[in-house]
């Protein structure tokens, strides 16, 4: 993807064609090999990182003139630091590369692409390297191309410009499941879909009909209710035009096929059926798999709605206080077994689901280790339970 990405950025072509060992990674340029002189008269190399805003498949400029350094602060020949780039000292990781500042260097009239805008700093930064000795360059004609294998359609530049691509690797290598895809596990798919994890998996027998459009995310075409789509294959289909690895299973979970489990890191939970919940978290309890259980419900009493949406995280240090939080009887008085379902109630228990999914790989901070989570309706509270 790098070097298709450049080839479609004129900008970023011109400084590979121009000999500067440009990468594009994670939603950041990255130009290696800059000499600059340290404070003690040495010459060394460092990296600069940019973030590069696209539109689909192309760079697009976005005025943000500030770059990252891995390298120590450049310094004049006399071991004064340069100044007319001095910005703030930073210490993180962008696109894998260990910036330890940042530099700012603004002309009139900004910069009109990302050539300009690396071509300045460059300059600046080797200029005294190049007086000292120059057979110095940072135009190596080296192609240095990560061919990185995305699971995104297109780059996810959010996570660039908020600088959480490093957080959100913690998941790079995740396969997780997604089992019923009725109201909330189509709205866990929506966030889902917008992490880098390395495979969705949908499971699901059902249709989609009218019904479910009134409880999931987007709006559906009435004509989708004539084609008879069963819900993996509906969804897969919006939901690849961003993200690559889905994998749809139109089955319903029993004895035979629960071990299509087995390879999972994490598996959201979102069914009514008390049997196949039982037989489904024996599985994943036996295989030592964590998992997130959700419920919804809803009670429609003198036209007014109240209710509780419940979240439960199960992993290996929890599992012998299923039975506690869950109630696997068909027939029982389990209150998250009612059938009212809401759009936003929905939505609202797989954010938090998801959101418990993420402090589980510490993504999120996690200041409790209480496993539950119920929102009352009616009072307006989060209780967390242990």
């Amino acid at each position: 993807m790098s070097q298709e990405l450049i080839n479609h950025s004129d900008d970023l072509k011109k400084l590979q064609n121009e000999g500067y060992e440009i990468d594009v990674k994670s939603g950041y340029g990255i130009v290696s090999h800059i000499p600059y002189l340290k404070a003690n008269g040495e010459i060394d190399y460092g990296t600069l990182v940019s973030k590069i805003a696209f539109e689909g498949d192309k760079a697009k400029y976005n005025g943000d003139h500030v770059i990252y350094f891995s390298g120590d602060q450049p310094c004049n020949a006399d071991g004064t630091e340069i100044k007319q780039i001095k910005h703030s000292v930073s210490n993180s990781i962008l696109a894998g590369i260990n910036v330890k500042r940042s530099f700012s260097n603004k002309p009139n009239e900004n910069y009109k692409d990302y050539y300009e805008k690396f071509v300045n700093y460059i300059n600046i930064i080797s200029s005294r390297a190049i007086d000292k000795d120059n057979s110095v360059t940072a135009r190596t004609f080296k192609k240095v191309v990560t061919e990185e294998d995305s699971v995104f359609q297109y780059v996810d530049t959010n996570s660039s410009r908020a600088g959480i691509d490093n957080c959100n690797k913690k998941i790079l290598d995740k396969k997780i499941a997604i089992i019923g895809l009725g109201g909330t596990g189509t709205y866990i798919l929506d966030l889902v879909s917008k992490t880098n994890v390395k495979e969705i998996h949908l499971i699901d027998g059902d249709v989609f009909c009218q019904h479910n459009a009134f409880r999931s995310p987007g709006a559906a075409s009435k004509e989708i209710f004539t084609k008879s789509l069963s819900k993996v294959c509906y969804f897969k289909e919006i939901y690849q035009n961003m993200y690559k690895n889905i994998i749809e299973h139109d089955i319903f979970i029993n004895e035979e096929n629960v071990n299509i489990l087995k390879d999972m890191d994490f598996v959201f939970i979102s069914i009514d059926s008390g049997i196949a919940r039982n037989l489904i978290v024996d599985y994943l309890v036996s295989e030592k798999i964590p998992f997130i259980d959700t419920g919804i419900g809803l009670q429609n009493i003198n036209d007014t709605i109240n209710g509780l949406i419940r979240t439960t995280v199960f992993d290996k240090n929890n599992y012998d206080r299923i039975s506690t939080y869950i109630d696997f009887d068909e027939d029982g008085d389990d209150v998250y077994n009612t059938n009212i379902q809401i759009a936003e109630c929905n939505a609202l228990n797989a954010t938090i689901a998801v959101i418990e999914w993420k402090k589980y790989f510490n993504i999120y901070e996690n200041a409790n280790s209480k496993c539950q989570n119920v929102y009352s309706i009616e009072m307006g509270e989060i209780v967390h339970e242990d």
